[in-house]
C-alpha cells in the first residue's frame, strides 16, 4: 500500500487529494496548521476507508519547518510514495502598498517549502527508482499578474521548476507533475482580499475533486504539466507565451485594477 504526503491538506484542493487517495486505498500524511481540522479529517478517513493517517501539524513558512516534516517521516519510518505540494496562499493588492511580510510569507509557503520538501523526499525516490510528485501551481503562472504580482510569479516558477524537474527524473522512475488550474470552487479569493467585483469568472468553475481526478490522471499518463480549465482557460494560457508582453502586461493591468 503506497502512501501520500499533502501539504495544505486541511481545505481546498489539499483535502480533495486526501479524500480520493484514501478512496483508492493509500495511506496518508496530512501537513497543515490546523489541528482540528487535520484531526478530524483523518479520524473521517481513517473509519471510511481503514487507511493510515498521520498528522503533522506545522506552518510550512517557519525556518526548517521542511526538515521538522522529513524527520517526523523518517521517525515513523514511513516510505512517500507521492508527495503533493498543494499548500500555498496569495494577496490582491499594489505590491508597493501591500504589507511586506504578507508577501514573503507567500515565497516562504509557495516556493521555499515546495523545494525544500521536494529536496529532502525526491532523492529518496531516485534511489528507489519510484514515486511521484505533484507541484499545484496555476494558470496565473503563464503570465505576470499586476495587483497579483507575487503570486502569480510563485506559480511561475513552480511551472518552470516542476517542469525542469520531469525532464531530470523521468529517466529514474520518479513522475513529476505540475497541475495548473483555472477557476476553482475554493475560499482562495477570500483568503487573498480580492475584491468582490473581481473574484468572478466567466469561465467555467471547477471543483476541487475535478482538479484532483484531473491530475491523478495527467501523472498516471506521464505528462509534465496539465492545464484544469475549459477551453478558453486552454487558449488563455497557450496565447499569454505569444502575446508582445507590453500589450499582455497592459491588458492584464485593466483587467485587474478596480
Amino acid at each position: 500500500m503506497s502512501t501520500a504526503l499533502i501539504t495544505g491538506a486541511s481545505s481546498g484542493i489539499g483535502k480533495a487529494f486526501a479524500q480520493e487517495l484514501a478512496a483508492r486505498k493509500a495511506n496518508l500524511v496530512l501537513v497543515a496548521r490546523s489541528e482540528e481540522k487535520l484531526n478530524q479529517l483523518a479520524k473521517e478517513l481513517k473509519e471510511q476507508f481503514k487507511i493510515q493517517v498521520d498528522v503533522i501539524v506545522k506552518d510550512l513558512t517557519e525556518p526548517n519547518a521542511a526538515a521538522a516534516v522529513f524527520d517526523v517521516t523518517k521517525a515513523k519510518e514511513l516510505t512517500i510514495d507521492l508527495l503533493i505540494n498543494n499548500a500555498g496562499f496569495g494577496d490582491y493588492g499594489d505590491f508597493a502598498e501591500s504589507d511586506g511580510e504578507r508577501q514573503v510569507k507567500i515565497v516562504q509557503l509557495n516556493i521555499l517549502a515546495l523545494v525544500d520538501l521536494t529536496h529532502k523526499f525526491l532523492p529518496l525516490m531516485r534511489q528507489r527508482r519510484s514515486g511521484s510528485i505533484i507541484n499545484v501551481s496555476s494558470i496565473t503562472g503563464f503570465q505576470p499578474i499586476p495587483y497579483v504580482s507575487v503570486y502569480a510569479a510563485s506559480k511561475a516558477f513552480i511551472i518552470s521548476f516542476s517542469e525542469a524537474l520531469w525532464a531530470e527524473n523521468h529517466q529514474y522512475g520518479v513522475r513529476i507533475l505540475v497541475t495548473c488550474p483555472g477557476p476553482i470552487e475554493t475560499n482562495f479569493f477570500t483568503e487573498a482580499n480580492f475584491p468582490p467585483a473581481l473574484a468572478g469568472s466567466t469561465e467555467k468553475v471547477y471543483s476541487s475533486e475535478e482538479v484532483v481526478r484531473a491530475s491523478l490522471k495527467a501523472l498516471d499518463q506521464g505528462q509534465p504539466t496539465v492545464i484544469i480549465g475549459d477551453t478558453t482557460t486552454q487558449i488563455r494560457s497557450l496565447l499569454a507565451r505569444l502575446v508582445p508582453r507590453k500589450i499582455l502586461l497592459n491588458i492584464l493591468a485593466k483587467r485587474f485594477q478596480l
